[in-house]
């Protein structure tokens, strides 16, 4: 059928014998993988249109495998066959000086390799989308080695640009049932989230939510711009699975980042699904199936820290699922002092105050929680939980990073480093504090544990010593993208090892 094509009568025109051969082709492009070999030999090509055609193949992902391999098959044909001097009589008749044949070896790699990328086009279209996610989270590791080479900071600004630019894979699996949790009138796919400190101005979690977060917290955003500390201020203990970083809330800005929130994730509500009790719950947040909580923090020069808050709630609150004042970062001065009970008690009513006077729709205002240390006595504990409860706090965060360092980071020189720690050294400490806040809110108030979480494992003991959700960061920066899928994969399993049906069920269990 291709020699009949490809025969036609010389007094055909050129654009007939092209569109009838483009039609053909695009219709049976599972065959095309044997064609281009025996018709590139006839008809040079440059190699340049196999790789700007590769790069169409990739701009398709998004879509279902089937569509994406008849779309690069067309482009390529298109690119290909939509060349005059291929199909004319002659080459004067199309105003067209004659142009050298390539040698006969560069048209058979030529074909040969076009033949590649469109079986390989072929054989996606055959392949279930779940596999192909599967395939491209692991693909992903072997990146690992080369941000491993580049400066810290480098890596971190790489990795925002490519969750920016879609340049990561995205999530195509379910997540399972047992994942699911409902709070604050959320639902939320998995428990299993992106801390704040990784996207600092909001500008890549559309990506990161894709890569199957379930929810991604941007920030901390301070009311100006500010540029952080001098560099350096990231240090890798790779060896300990550890990061000491002292970057001082380096951010756009509540202006540049509202702007960005607003054009990307557009103030709209969800609707509301009943669950089995008959409560109304979102399904997902306003970005649609993602959570998207939103950290504000104060410029390091200004005195009055509460005005710097309402501005960043006046500011980011309408894009928020949730708001989180973060009283608890070791890189900027006097912040902490911020836990104390009654400057604590003084800030969160002002902020409270300012969120319900904010017009709101049905859904009400997001729910607000505050981030706090781990270098926290039993007393800033105490009374960190009576503000809690006798405020109606919506949640907590624990925790932050520590500024003390256990064995056996203690022993290397780089512990010398100003900032704070972060990684698996500070999974005990984090651990220890989370369960101890639990007990001293009675399980009222939900928390979301971070610190040191690198496997299912991990996430399932914070999950039981009270987390109702869990956060990752430096994990994630060691391990990327492939380290989701693995940690909901393991936490899934730990819950069916040990009967729960859900991970609400194993909320506090060892607290009990």
């Amino acid at each position: 059928r291709v020699i009949r094509f490809a025969s036609f009568p010389s007094s055909s025109s050129a654009s007939v014998r092209r569109k009838s051969l483009i039609s053909f082709l695009s219709a049976n492009v599972e065959f095309c993988s044997v064609i281009p070999f025996l018709f590139f030999v006839r008809f040079p090509v440059h190699l340049d249109c196999i790789w700007l055609s590769s790069l169409s193949s990739a701009s398709y992902f998004p879509e279902s495998s089937s569509r994406m391999a008849g779309r690069t098959g067309r482009v390529l044909l298109r690119q290909v066959l939509h060349r005059p001097r291929w199909f004319s009589s002659s080459a004067s008749a199309a105003g067209h000086q004659k142009t050298p044949p390539l040698p006969k070896k560069g048209r058979i790699l030529t074909g040969t390799m076009l033949g590649i990328v469109l079986a390989g086009g072929a054989y996606v279209s055959t392949v279930d989308e779940p596999i192909l996610s599967d395939w491209l989270f692991k693909a992903t590791k072997s990146l690992n080695p080369f941000f491993a080479l580049l400066d810290p900071e480098v890596a971190h600004r790489l990795a925002i640009l490519a969750s920016t630019y879609g340049l990561v894979p995205r999530e195509k699996r379910p997540d399972p049932p047992v994942l699911q949790v409902d709070v604050w009138g959320l639902r939320f796919s998995n428990p299993v989230g992106l801390a704040a400190g990784f996207d600092k101005s909001a500008e890549a979690f559309e990506g990161l939510l894709g890569m199957g977060f379930g929810f991604v917290e941007v920030g901390s955003i301070t009311p100006l711009p500010q540029e952080g500390n001098p560099k350096p201020r990231v240090f890798r203990l790779r060896q300990e699975g550890a990061i000491i970083n002292r970057y001082g809330f380096n951010n756009d800005g509540i202006e540049a980042v509202a702007k960005r929130l607003n054009a990307q994730h557009p103030k709209r509500m969800p609707e509301l699904v009943s669950d089995n009790s008959n409560n109304r719950v979102k399904n997902g947040g306003r970005a649609g199936s993602g959570i998207l909580g939103v950290n504000i923090g104060k410029n390091k020069t200004t005195e009055d820290a509460a005005a710097d808050y309402v501005k960043g709630v006046h500011a980011l609150s309408q894009f928020a699922d949730y708001l989180v004042v973060n009283v608890s970062s070791p890189n900027t001065p006097g912040l902490r002092k911020l836990q104390g009970r009654k400057q604590l008690e003084d800030l969160i009513r002002k902020v409270q105050a300012t969120r319900d006077e904010m017009q709101w729709g049905e859904g009400g205002p997001p729910p607000l929680l505050v981030k706090i240390a781990p270098d926290l006595s039993r007393q800033d504990l105490e009374d960190i939980a009576a503000v809690a409860l006798t405020l109606r706090l919506d949640g907590l965060i624990i925790s932050n990073t520590t500024i003390s360092r256990p064995e056996p980071v203690s022993k290397l020189p780089v512990a010398e480093e100003a900032g704070g720690l972060s990684g698996k050294p500070l999974f005990k400490l984090s651990t220890d504090i989370l369960k101890e806040m639990y007990i001293l809110t009675q399980g009222k108030v939900p928390i979301i544990g971070c610190g040191g979480i690198s496997s299912g494992e991990d996430a399932y003991k914070k999950i039981r010593a009270g987390a109702t959700l869990v956060q990752l960061y430096t994990s994630f920066a060691y391990e990327g993208p492939a380290l989701i899928p693995q940690i909901k994969a393991e936490l899934a399993k730990c819950l069916e090892r040990d009967g729960f049906k859900s991970v609400q069920e194993a909320v506090g269990v060892d607290c009990k």
